[in-house]
């Protein structure tokens, strides 16, 4: 027994000091982007990288997302004969929470592995304790590009894969269904809302964050060896993946307050 609550006291611990660090290295990252930006040669391959290559694999994802939930909502739909309402729910749906989340679990795996195991080979062959030689700021120079850059595109993509999850979930609905395009975006306009499309883009920042983060992280503290950098790799995505549904939660909590307290009362008045 005594064994037991050993071992839990030490991952509490261990797991107060993992969130210790974080922090810490969350506060040099602010730090840094807020200090100075990178320069452009560093930052354009980095955005062209996370942002321009990640666009098809997010169209193709958000198109089979929308067309599939078109499906679904008639069928569930069909039994209450309310057919014509399947636009608002695929629509919502898209743009509040499907599109972001799924957009961000793409770039975790995509792109927050690479960054994982580009910087997990750099720790490996001692390139970042170079930069120390040399009187350079790691997190500077390899983290604050990377973080900006996926930062600012996860919104990007979270937009196009709003949009075309949109378009798919129409067509599907239109064209396989039989539903009238004109009650799909008419109850569509009736029930999405500013806020609606607003709650998707901030929570898409919070999502660009949280990859970058932890995908750098898990790279600047991975052990030794082929070994030490697939584990971070595989490290990030899976602690990645999960700080996005955990934080979805709170975000969802956390929007509906202020919806309830602040755009309500501003839509009656």
């Amino acid at each position: 027994m005594s064994n037991v609550l050993a071992d839990v006291g030490r991952g509490c611990i261990e797991g107060v000091r993992g969130l210790g660090r974080i922090a810490d290295f969350t506060g040099r990252i602010l730090y840094w982007s807020f200090s100075t930006l990178p320069e452009r040669r560093v930052l354009m391959p980095v955005m062209h990288e996370i942002g321009v290559r990640s666009v098809p694999v997010v169209l193709a994802t958000g198109t089979f997302i929308g067309m599939v939930l078109a499906i679904q909502m008639y069928t569930q739909l069909h039994r209450l004969g309310a057919e014509n309402a399947a636009g608002m729910i695929i629509n919502v749906s898209m743009v509040k929470e499907l599109g972001p989340v799924l957009a961000a679990v793409i770039l975790a795996g995509r792109v927050g592995g690479a960054m994982a195991a580009e910087l997990g080979t750099m720790r490996v062959t001692e390139q970042i304790d170079a930069l120390h030689t040399m009187g350079a700021n790691p997190i500077r120079y390899l983290v604050v590009p990377r973080f900006l850059a996926t930062f600012f595109l996860t919104p990007v993509l979270t937009i196009f894969s709003d949009a075309i999850g949109v378009v798919g979930g129409w067509l599907v609905s239109t064209q396989a269904l039989g539903i009238d395009s004109f009650f799909y975006w008419d109850n569509t306009r009736d029930i999405l809302e500013g806020w609606d499309i607003g709650v998707g883009i901030a929570k898409s920042f919070v999502f660009g964050a949280l990859i970058a983060i932890i995908s750098c992280h898990k790279g600047f503290t991975c052990g030794r060896g082929a070994e030490g950098v697939g584990r971070a790799t595989t490290m990030a995505f899976v602690a990645t993946f999960i700080s996005i549904l955990v934080s979805n939660f709170f975000l969802a909590v956390l929007f509906r307050h202020i919806y309830n307290h602040l755009w309500s009362a501003t839509a009656i008045a």
